[in-house]
């Protein structure tokens, strides 16, 4: 079995490798994360994936025997890529503007190895009830948005604003569970790696 590597600092995707039991090594190459000119949300975050893992398996010395795995996950309002914010200003005015609405999540997942390269993007609908100027103010000094696309983590603290969601929770945490599985089958990596139990 090939050896999977995670093109990615998130400790919120190995979390998710982990939770269906796929071990990884870290391998972060960096890459330009602007939006190209009138580039679609979808296209942006399926050739930043793709972008990362061919970085990784670069970075690799380009190895026979290893598969890179990248993700990107935006969040889109009204055609708009929501990134992470700057500082406080940029936050509240993301939630203000997610405040009380529906938006999209994007996440696309690549792997590139063994001379061939495959991706998804799935799509993924949330739904935020009103927040308050309290709120934001209180969610900003928590620390968790700096970090965060839209300026929000839906597995943590801001799972309270969260009215609905239709589509994959794990992708909007930042990887799409059943699809990355789906891939890892393709390129040969089998999930659920747990350790064998004896007779019973």
């Amino acid at each position: 079995m090939a050896e999977l590597f995670l093109a990615s600092a998130s400790p919120r995707r190995r979390e998710l490798l982990a939770q269906i039991a796929v071990p990884c090594v870290t391998q972060i190459a960096s890459i330009d994360e602007n939006p190209l000119p009138a580039e679609p949300a979808a296209a942006y975050v399926e050739r930043l994936a793709r972008e990362k893992a061919r970085a990784g398996l670069l970075a690799l010395g380009g190895r026979d025997d290893a598969v890179v795995l990248g993700a990107d996950t935006a969040v889109v309002l009204d055609g708009r890529i929501l990134g992470k914010p700057a500082d406080f200003n940029e936050s509240r005015a993301m939630l203000r503007a997610l405040s009380g609405r529906s938006h999209q999540v994007l996440t696309a997942v690549a792997l590139v190895g063994g001379g061939r390269e495959a991706a998804r993007v799935v799509s993924s609908e949330v739904s935020f009830r009103p927040i308050s100027e309290a709120e934001i103010e209180a969610y900003w000094a928590s620390g968790e948005p700096c970090d965060k696309a839209g300026s929000y983590g839906i597995q943590g603290l801001a799972a309270v604003f969260v009215s609905q969601l239709q589509g994959s929770y794990s992708a909007v945490v930042g990887l799409p569970l059943c699809e990355t599985a789906e891939l890892l089958g393709e390129f040969g990596i089998a999930c659920w790696q747990l350790p064998a139990k004896g007779p019973r």
